[in-house]
């Protein structure tokens, strides 16, 4: 359980499995920079949450639904829930995530969509058991089935989240292809502050260099 001060945005945990230093800039140090990336998306979650209820073909839908758990210590909004009767005719919430771009090789979307879930769980008293991530990419939706597997990873990493929120360190930069896509790669600047090159190996390469001058010049 949780205290009010110390929890943390349902996004956070989808940037802490994309990339633990955008998630320090984010929510340690309180940066933020809009790309065409985010504008992008940030157009999709507000049509998402445009219409609060809506009810389609059997199913009443809810849009930008308030989310926490006191177990996990997150809260947020989710997108779009749809909820479609069962067997027993109860109304189970299917949870609908928007994402811009297509899916990705981790696991980092479903982790956000699986915290969802367990907010609704915990909230509503009901076994939600898949949902889904709508890709603006690719134009489809991607189920994702809430096994114990994914239950299980979803729940470390939002301890290990707080406690690296909590911890107050930024990692250092290290280049990767995925770095283009992300809005704060200038700030990041990860192919310049994430090379290797010590103050020390700057040093010795200046002294080294500047010997080898004089050595030539005595000859001469």
């Amino acid at each position: 359980m949780y205290l009010d001060d110390d929890f943390l945005q349902l996004s956070a945990l989808q940037h802490f499995v994309f990339c633990r230093r955008q998630c320090a800039l984010i929510h340690i140090e309180q940066v933020w920079q809009e790309n065409l990336f985010t504008a992008e998306g940030r157009v999709m979650h507000d049509n998402a949450h445009e219409e609060q209820f809506e009810n389609k073909a059997g199913a009443r839908i809810e849009r930008g639904m308030p989310l926490r758990s006191e177990e996990l210590g997150l809260n947020g909004k989710a997108d779009v829930i749809e909820f479609h009767k069962n067997e027993q005719g109860q109304w189970i919430p299917f949870p609908v995530e928007y994402k811009r771009g297509k899916p990705k090789s981790d696991n980092c979307d479903k982790v956000q969509l699986c915290a969802q879930a367990l907010c609704l769980e915990e909230m509503l008293n009901v076994e939600i058991p898949e949902g889904a991530i709508f890709y603006g990419k690719t134009r489809r939706r991607m189920n994702v089935v809430f096994d114990e597997q994914l239950r299980a990873v979803t729940k470390d990493t939002a301890v290990r989240l707080h406690e690296f929120i909590k911890e107050g360190k930024t990692p250092k930069p290290a280049y990767a292809k995925k770095c283009e896509s992300c809005s704060l790669i200038d700030v990041c600047m990860p192919k310049t502050c994430g090379k290797k090159t010590s103050v020390a190996n700057y040093l010795k390469d200046i002294i080294e260099s500047s010997e080898g001058g004089q050595l030539v010049k005595g000859e001469n």
